[in-house]
C-alpha cells in the first residue's frame, strides 16, 4: 500500500500552530489542572483532535470506508478523550507554572473569557468542515469589499495566537511521526527514508504556509463574527501579553504532541488491516 505526499499535506492544512519550549514545574494540583483545562476551553480543544481522525486515512492514500465499517471504532478507540485528557493533565503538571496559570484562568474567568471560549468551543465541536470555511471564506471576502479595519484585527489575533514556523514545524513532525510509524508498521510502502520525507515535506512549505494563512483567517472570522470590533482588539491585546504568549506556546505544543502520539498509536493499531475488509 502506498502513500500520497500530497494528500497528507491536504489533509493537515487545518492543524493550528504548535511550539515547544522549557517549562517550570510548579502546578501539581490536579484540580486546578482540570479547571485550567475547563476554563480555557483547552479540555473540547483536545476532545476535538477525534475529529482529524478522519482524515487519517486519506494521508495514506485511501478512504476510511475502505477500511469497513469499523474504523468509527478504531479512531474513537485511540483517540479516545479520557486517554487524551489523562495525557495533557500529566504533561501540564510538569510545565504548567503559577504565573501561567493565574494569568490564563484571570482572563478566560471574565465576561469576555467566557463568550470567547463559548464560541471556540462551538467551533471545535462543529464536524462540518467545508460549511465553516465557505462561510469565513464569504466573511472575509465581505470585509475585504468594506476595507474594514476588523481583518487588520482578525490577522492580529491570529498571528498571537501561534507564529506560522512554529506551526509548520509542528504538522510537519505529526506526518512525520505518523507516516514513519505506518511504514514501521507494514501499513503503507515508505519509498524514503525520514531524511528524504523530511526534504519531500519542506519543498510543499510555501504551500503549506498560505494554506495555514487562509485557514486560520477564514476560521476566525467565522468564529468570532458574533464579536463587535472592540471585543476582537481585546482579545488580540490579551493574547499578545507576554504570559499569554508563553501559556499558548505550552498548549499548543502539548496538543501536538498528543495529536503525534494518538496517530502514531492508530498507524500500530491498523498493522493488521487491509481495505475492504472489517477492522
Amino acid at each position: 500500500m502506498t502513500f500520497s505526499l500530497r494528500a497528507c499535506f491536504a489533509a493537515l492544512v487545518m492543524m493550528s500552530g504548535m511550539v515547544t519550549g522549557p517549562g517550570v514545574a510548579a502546578v501539581s494540583d490536579t484540580d486546578r489542572l482540570e479547571a485550567f483545562l475547563e476554563v480555557t476551553g483547552f479540555d473540547v480543544a483536545l476532545e476535538s483532535i477525534r475529529l482529524s481522525a478522519e482524515s487519517a486515512p486519506l494521508m495514506l492514500g485511501l478512504e476510511a470506508d475502505a477500511f469497513g465499517t469499523r474504523w468509527t471504532r478504531l479512531a474513537d478507540e485511540v483517540f479516545d478523550t479520557e486517554i487524551m485528557h489523562e495525557e495533557a493533565i500529566s504533561m501540564l503538571s510538569q510545565t504548567l507554572d503559577e504565573e501561567m496559570l493565574e494569568h490564563a484562568v484571570s482572563f478566560y474567568a471574565s465576561d469576555l473569557g467566557r463568550r470567547l471560549v463559548e464560541v471556540e468551543n462551538a467551533s471545535h465541536l462543529k464536524d462540518d468542515d467545508e460549511l465553516k470555511k465557505e462561510a469565513g471564506e464569504a466573511i472575509v471576502a465581505g470585509l475585504v469589499r468594506l476595507g474594514s479595519p476588523r481583518l487588520a484585527e482578525i490577522k492580529r489575533l491570529n498571528a498571537a495566537i501561534g507564529s506560522e514556523d512554529a506551526s509548520v514545524h509542528a504538522i510537519h513532525e505529526v506526518q512525520v511521526r505518523f507516516l514513519m510509524a505506518a511504514a514501521v508498521a507494514g501499513v503503507i510502502e515508505l519509498q524514503m527514508d525520514e531524511a528524504d520525507l523530511r526534504e519531500n515535506l519542506e519543498r510543499q512549505e510555501g504551500e503549506l504556509r498560505r494554506s495555514l494563512q487562509m485557514s486560520a483567517l477564514s476560521g476566525s472570522a467565522y468564529t468570532y463574527q458574533a464579536f463587535p470590533d472592540e471585543d476582537i482588539s481585546a482579545y488580540a491585546d490579551a493574547l499578545e501579553h507576554p504570559t499569554m504568549q508563553t501559556v499558548y506556546e505550552l498548549m499548543n505544543a502539548v496538543q501536538f504532541e498528543i495529536m503525534a502520539g494518538r496517530y502514531e498509536a492508530l498507524a500500530k493499531r491498523m498493522r493488521n488491516l487491509q481495505p475492504d475488509q472489517e477492522l
